[in-house]
């Protein structure tokens, strides 16, 4: 298995050439699912969104058995993500973790409405989504952002982007081992709906 360095040069390449529209032919047909049928090696997990215009595996560039992806509204950090990157990091020997959040999340959006003003008919299913982005982003509000809801948005996105990857290095004794003993490392991102660029920007090396 390669490196988490290695692992984050393969993501940004890929994204570069998704950004330029040159993608590489990602193998997806008949010989690679073959070759995939007993084994896989994913080279990154990526905990990311469910929104439908962030799929991991198209915004960088890769193809079938290369990431190991897991997906859900405000790419939050539930006691069922957090098996699902052990098993990963585990079972695959996977060294790098990749929460990727992404502009105008409406989970985010719907957090701070929440905030703002609480919903009566919210589900219950819903408002568990919300209370585990509520930690992050609501802080923000008692700053002079409230003001400015685009740039209030843009910084809880990454709020809550730091808040999932710091749950994943301490809120689990097997990736704490493996981050102190094998290499593993967690890194957050944000996807720009706009640009269709990737900007790795919290608990990089030597950041």
């Amino acid at each position: 298995m390669i490196s988490a360095r290695d692992a984050l040069d393969l993501l940004r390449e890929g994204n570069k050439r998704f950004v330029a529209d040159r993608g590489r032919d990602a193998p997806v047909g008949q010989t690679r699912r073959s070759q995939l049928t007993e084994r896989q090696e994913p080279f990154a997990i990526v905990l990311g969104c469910s929104d439908s215009r962030v799929p991991a595996e198209i915004v960088f560039d890769q193809g079938l058995g290369d990431l190991f992806v897991i997906r859900v509204a405000g790419n939050i950090v539930a006691p069922s993500q957090v098996g699902s990157v052990e098993f990963a990091a585990e079972r695959f020997g996977t060294r790098l973790v990749v929460v990727l959040g992404h502009s105008g999340c409406g989970a985010i959006i719907a957090t701070l409405e929440e905030l703002k003003r609480p919903a009566e008919k919210q589900s219950r299913n819903l408002h568990a989504i919300v209370d585990r982005v509520r930690p992050s982003v609501e802080p923000l509000l008692a700053t002079h952002l409230r003001h400015d809801s685009a740039a209030l948005i843009n910084d809880a996105v990454r709020a809550n982007v730091r808040a999932s990857a710091s749950h994943l290095r301490h809120g689990s004794e097997i990736l704490e081992q493996l981050i102190a003993r094998d290499g593993l490392l967690v890194v957050g991102a944000e996807y720009s709906l706009d640009t269709g660029v990737v900007e790795f920007f919290e608990g990089m090396p030597g950041g």
